[in-house]
């Protein structure tokens, strides 16, 4: 061949080369690219052997990626919380009913309470006297209990000293001691010698209690001291019904 026919044919053959190596890298890429979709479809494949999936809304959410919810964590529905409004409702209005008539029944408790503690105060301090009336470290004259107006008024004596008389003065140091009912009061007077006179002062306030009764009783056993029963009865001056009584028995050594 002559060097002009290779030199016309050397362009012609350079454009074959390219041209072939050009249809062989497309096939080359070609293959890798077929080769690595196939490797992302494989590896994605084996990823989803490891997920059970469900069908619906989230099917594509894996199962074990799911929340379950159980039955037993889900709210109150609006007709169950209805019916607990309505309950609630009920029982706040029986309380609301039931408070007031309960806090009245404790005040009156309470005033029924104080009642007899004031009652029980006079007859404890009414018993001392007769428990200590008659004594004598001596030869006192006199009576030592006398009792007047059917039990309402009595006059004690006995001998706080024990010098062997019963001190009639002064009045402060008198050794006798009366206790009557007078207007719905119980009263008392150191130094008294009757149930008459005035002078007498008020043990129990008469714009709390009203006394309605006052009575001692001597009850005399052949061979034994004589007993001797107070009676203290009242009502309250302020509340409507609330009435009291009490009773002690005591007895007379000295008499």
């Amino acid at each position: 061949m002559r060097l002009g026919d290779i030199l016309h044919a050397a362009p012609a053959l350079a454009g074959d080369h390219a041209g072939w190596r050009y249809a062989w890298s497309g096939v080359l890429w070609s293959a890798q690219h077929r080769l690595g979709g196939e490797s992302a479809v494989a590896e994605r494949g084996r990823q989803l052997e490891h997920c059970d999936l469900t069908l619906g809304a989230d099917s594509f959410m894996p199962q074990r990626q799911r929340r379950r919810v159980s039955v037993n964590s889900r709210g109150f529905s609006l007709a169950e919380a209805l019916i607990a409004m309505a309950i609630g409702s009920l029982l706040l209005m029986g309380a609301c009913r039931f408070l007031p008539a309960l806090q009245r029944h404790i005040l009156r408790q309470g005033e029924q309470l104080a009642l007899e503690n004031e009652l029980w105060q006079r007859v404890h301090a009414v018993g001392k006297h007769l428990q200590r009336a008659g004594y004598c470290r001596g030869a006192c004259g006199g009576a030592g209990l006398e009792l007047a107006a059917d039990g309402e008024c009595l006059i004690v004596r006995w001998d706080a000293n024990s010098n062997g008389r019963w001190e009639t003065s002064p009045a402060a140091a008198a050794e006798s001691t009366g206790f009557r009912l007078r207007d719905g009061a119980l009263e008392t007077l150191r130094g008294a010698s009757d149930c008459r006179g005035g002078g007498w002062e008020k043990i129990t306030n008469p714009a709390a209690i009203v006394v309605t009764r006052f009575s001692v009783q001597r009850q005399v056993t052949p061979g034994f001291a004589p007993e001797l029963s107070v009676t203290l009865a009242a009502r309250s001056a302020q509340q409507t019904g609330l009435t009291s009584e009490v009773e002690q028995r005591v007895t007379g050594y000295n008499l």
